[in-house]
């Protein structure tokens, strides 16, 4: 007979009845030692639903939290993205299960090796206890973890909603096997991007149309990237912005070169560009801004720090976007992770900040949310920003998500009325096919065309161009 389960290392569990742990023990005993499974052959592009067998109800993340240790719980299924996963490739047959809501991963709560040690999300680290083989056994799938080689399991076979999910020795049992359940697969319902030729590659695009009708892009690079299209179609590289360097802004990158997510405006004359210094995991950041007579490589000049954050601070200082009110006043959104995505006003006249306003406007409490970019159209400020994970090739999660308020210091709410600083937003594009991550999300002024990059399955990153409808007053990608 096996031995009654340890109780896991967090929370309270409720007492076994002696007639508990014997038909526990039976259920065990009934199911027959089986030899190792066969690898499952998973779909890394794919969204989906893990079904237990034995309960019929789906894994998620308790209450769609966004939270580091939320539990990993099960729940009638609905298809929310509370119960959407992705496999994300560790190499040697192991998987990293990212929650499509939160952008975290599953793990194996303080890497125990216990029997019942509760299961919970938490940022992306590839620590072996985030990692797990996935089986075959039956047509359906078992999730075994790296670490400590034990299988997920519903905990005491409950049928219950909210039940938690736990890890238990490898039995191949009901209620460790999972069916696998696509919710859009490759053949996603969002479209492909539009036509886009010559000088593809781009990371956080940013585009404005000049006044001599030439399109000026602006991405992610060493000096800022620079790129010049006639058509909005065939693109060719122009340079940096600065080919000589930014020692002014080594502070905050290291002396990386690499500057990040460019704005761009043309107003009173001149060029302005807004830019980030930072480094991975940092919040030691700043927004500087450049103006320029042409826009060309090599005519910026740095007229110093916008707005700045540091690791007292409960923002971070990256991914400005520039809007100007139907009043005339300019805007400048920002933010990634930390407290989530802010807003101060900026002079027209010099494109500095103005005032100490200090807005928040969307949050996911401490989770995975950046790169915003206010869009007005017909009597609304949408907010479009990016959920989840950047800049890791194909195995990226970044999704474009939308809110939208009749003031643009908000509240912005989504589809479904749900507060964008309460995790809200309403998904518009997301990981299809061979179109990974795409995110950083800008919409052109006076049109309704979205730019963004995207990975292809190589993990290069491109230019993606879209156009934007809107049903309801709800903006569609086409």
């Amino acid at each position: 007979m096996e031995p009654t389960r340890v109780l896991a290392r967090r929370g309270p569990r409720a007492a076994f009845t002696l007639l508990a742990v014997t038909v526990l023990a039976l259920a065990h005993l009934a199911v027959p030692a089986a030899g190792p499974a066969s690898a499952a052959t998973i779909d890394t592009g794919t969204w989906y639903v893990l079904v237990n067998q034995h309960s019929g109800k789906a894994m998620e993340i308790a209450d769609g939290s966004s939270a580091q240790g939320a539990e990993v719980t099960q729940f009638t299924r609905n298809d929310t993205c509370a119960q959407q996963w992705r496999f994300l490739d560790s190499g040697g047959g192991y998987y990293r299960l990212v929650n499509r809501c939160s952008g975290l991963v599953a793990e194996i709560y303080e890497h125990s090796l216990d029997n019942g040690a509760t299961v919970d999300q938490w940022a992306d680290l590839g620590n072996p206890n985030q990692e797990f083989a996935v089986q075959d056994v039956s047509g359906n799938i078992q999730l075994v973890n790296r670490n400590s080689g034990k299988a997920l399991d519903l905990w005491e076979w409950s049928t219950a909603d909210g039940a938690r999910i736990s890890q238990y020795d490898d039995t191949n049992a009901a209620n460790q096997q999972w069916q696998l359940v696509a919710v859009d697969g490759v053949g996603a319902t969002y479209p492909q991007p539009g036509t886009v030729t010559g000088d593809t590659f781009a990371h956080d695009p940013e585009v404005l149309k000049k006044p001599d009708g030439e399109y000026l892009l602006a991405f992610t690079a060493n000096g800022v990237g620079l790129k010049t299209s006639g058509d909005r179609t065939r693109w060719t590289d122009v340079g940096s912005a600065f080919p000589g360097g930014t020692p002014w802004a080594d502070e905050y990158t290291g002396g990386d070169r690499n500057l990040w997510a460019p704005e761009l405006r043309y107003a009173n004359g001149q060029y302005y560009l807004w830019y980030s210094a930072s480094s991975f995991g940092s919040n030691t950041s700043a927004i500087f801004l450049a103006t320029s007579p042409t826009g060309a490589s090599g005519t910026w000049t740095n007229q110093g720090v916008v707005i700045e954050s540091g690791a007292g601070d409960d923002f971070n200082a990256i991914d400005p976007a520039v809007t100007e009110d139907r009043s005339g006043n300019w805007w400048m959104s920002f933010g990634s992770f930390w407290s989530g995505v802010k807003l101060i006003r900026l002079d027209p006249s010099t494109g500095m900040r103005s005032g100490s306003a200090f807005h928040g406007i969307a949050s996911r409490g401490g989770g995975a949310i950046e790169a915003p970019t206010i869009h007005y159209r017909d009597g609304y400020y949408y907010l479009f920003v990016s959920f989840d994970l950047c800049c890791r090739g194909a195995d990226s999660t970044y999704r474009v998500m939308v809110g939208r308020s009749t003031s643009i210091t908000g509240p912005y709410v989504d589809r479904a009325g749900t507060s964008m600083m309460d995790g809200g937003g309403t998904e518009i594009l997301a990981s299809h096919g061979s179109v990974h991550g795409p995110g950083h999300q800008t919409v052109l002024p006076d049109s309704d065309a979205l730019f963004y990059h995207y990975y292809r399955d190589d993990g290069v990153a491109q230019l993606g161009i879209n156009l934007l409808t809107y049903d309801g007053g709800w903006p569609t990608v086409y």
